[in-house]
């Protein structure tokens, strides 16, 4: 029977019935645990302590994900932010904790299969990446900031 599933008919030392239900008998176990599991046991011993650790973890995942997702078009550590954010989500949530080793699974399948390839198609993966980051900070640059590098460069060159 899993630690949650205990009912709330749990004595104290006295015999008396627990107030706390089996809050206590949580807490004695995640005190057995070290480090931050332990601790994070301790914080899901209550209801309140649950619910307000899946909304605090929630919370600080998705606005990992959704920076990572943002930055994801522009040079930089876009996918690293997204997984991240992911690990932190998986700590409390079984649906990203499957999401998180999907993209493990796939991103080591692209490296086997990329590092299996001949120098021609690594060259060429490295191109297109490039390309479509200098695409991606052209037009980003151009419809945010309505700086066009083309014409910019035409116009230091000609001088």
């Amino acid at each position: 029977m899993a630690t949650s599933d205990r009912t709330h008919d749990e004595r104290d030392a006295s015999g008396r019935p627990s107030e706390t239900g089996d809050a206590d008998a949580l807490k004695d176990e995640a005190a057995r645990r070290s480090g931050i599991h332990g601790w994070l046991d301790g914080i899901r011993a209550t209801r309140t302590g649950r619910l307000t650790l899946k909304i605090v973890i929630g919370v600080i995942g998705s606005v990992l994900v959704v920076a990572g997702l943002i930055m994801v078009p522009f040079p930089g550590p876009g996918w690293l932010v997204v997984f991240a954010g992911l690990a932190v989500l998986a700590t409390e949530f079984h649906w990203a904790h499957r999401l998180l080793q999907f993209g493990k699974r796939t991103l080591a399948a692209w490296t086997a299969w990329l590092g299996r390839q001949g120098w021609t198609v690594k060259i060429l993966v490295i191109l297109a990446a490039a390309l479509t980051a200098m695409v991606i900070v052209y037009y980003g640059l151009k419809l945010s900031l309505h700086i066009d590098l083309i014409a910019e460069a035409r116009a230091f060159l000609g001088r």
